[in-house]
């Protein structure tokens, strides 16, 4: 039997683009399609942990990171402007060159500009038809609809009745999209509690690696079960005992991380989207840490603490709260989203 491949390909930035991509390419693995994967750094090591079988290409990389003094966050951004659009430029010619050697019959872009074709039916993945970034907001918003615009369609991953992702995925014009559920590479399990508390840390540098200090430092002395999963892809997988009860690693495979959710009682992580989409779909009680600046991620951590979905604490705060004594009851205004894919544009 002959099956038809698709190329899929997140962006590189943190964990979260790939990782919602797992069910997307078990679900074309399912349905007998061929998936072929492409990314860089992290991302890329991920999905070929993930899916060591399958075939994959390395993209350019759009070297996406936060300025360190928060004042300069905005021209830090603008000037990596021009080398994201070189990156953009060759992944054009990379999806030429991967469209011919492997008979490519569909895309699938998570967020990477480059990744389509005129010829092949071609899919944009994203949260934000609406690109928050304060003043600048209308002019993110009209580009990064223009963008999405030159696919075929646009798949946002989100429930339209439940709409966890609020305003992000709001949009005036027709963009021809389609909300396919709430995306999660993992399944609820019930299991006893073996974590008080599990930290799963994610995002661009060096904001990850400020963050972790910060944690370490607050628990370090903690008297709680304390598991931290650094989210950084490496070869030995490093594991560090901080004390008795307080335990870090590297990174975890899915099914191993969505069992230490699962087991544990509080999950403390950034406000990224995927994270968010993981945490609804296990009924896990979490606090957020927007990463500083990304204003993506603030907006979120704050409409979902409305909602009493989720607890929000800033990053700058993080010294003046005692996170070792805190409490918190299950999210609220659950309820089940099922995964809406419709592949009958590949076929």
């Amino acid at each position: 039997m002959t099956y038809k491949k698709i190329l899929i390909a997140p962006l590189n930035w943190g964990l979260g683009h790939a990782s919602r991509c797992v069910p997307i390419i078990n679900h074309l693995l399912e349905n007998n399609f061929e998936p072929i994967l492409a990314s860089d750094g992290n991302a890329l090591k991920l999905l070929q942990k993930e899916f060591p079988n399958l075939k994959s290409y390395k993209l350019p990389p759009y070297n996406i990171t936060y300025a360190k003094n928060s004042f300069f966050f905005n021209l830090h951004l603008l000037l990596k402007i021009p080398h994201i659009w070189k990156a953009v430029q060759q992944e054009k010619k990379l999806v030429e060159e991967i469209i011919q050697k492997e008979n490519i019959k569909g895309i699938i872009s998570d967020n990477r500009f480059g990744i389509r074709h005129s010829s092949i039916p071609s899919i944009y993945v994203t949260h934000q038809t609406t690109v928050i970034s304060g003043i600048t907001t209308p002019i993110t918003t009209f580009f990064h609809q223009n963008i999405i615009q030159k696919f075929d369609e646009c798949w946002i991953p989100d429930d339209e009745k439940i709409k966890i992702s609020g305003k992000l995925s709001f949009s005036n014009k027709n963009l021809n999209q389609k909300f396919i559920g709430i995306l999660s590479r993992f399944q609820k399990q019930t299991l006893p509690i073996k974590n008080d508390i599990l930290i799963i840390l994610s995002g661009p540098e060096p904001q990850r690696t400020y963050l972790e200090k910060m944690l370490i430092d607050k628990f370090q002395n903690t008297k709680k079960k304390v598991l931290l999963i650094k989210g950084i892809i490496t070869k030995e997988n490093q594991i560090t005992q901080i004390n008795p009860n307080f335990i870090c690693k590297d990174f975890l495979l899915s099914k191993d991380l969505e069992k230490e959710i699962n087991q544990s009682n509080l999950i403390i992580c950034r406000a990224g989207y995927s994270s968010i989409m993981d945490l609804y779909k296990l009924n896990k009680n979490a606090i957020l840490i927007p990463t500083p600046n990304q204003q993506e991620q603030e907006y979120l951590g704050n409409f979902l603490h409305q909602r009493e979905m989720f607890h929000f604490i800033k990053q700058s705060n993080l010294k003046k709260i005692n996170l070792d004594n805190l409490n918190f009851n299950s999210p609220q205004n659950y309820s089940e989203s099922n995964l809406n894919l419709d592949l009958s544009i590949f076929k």
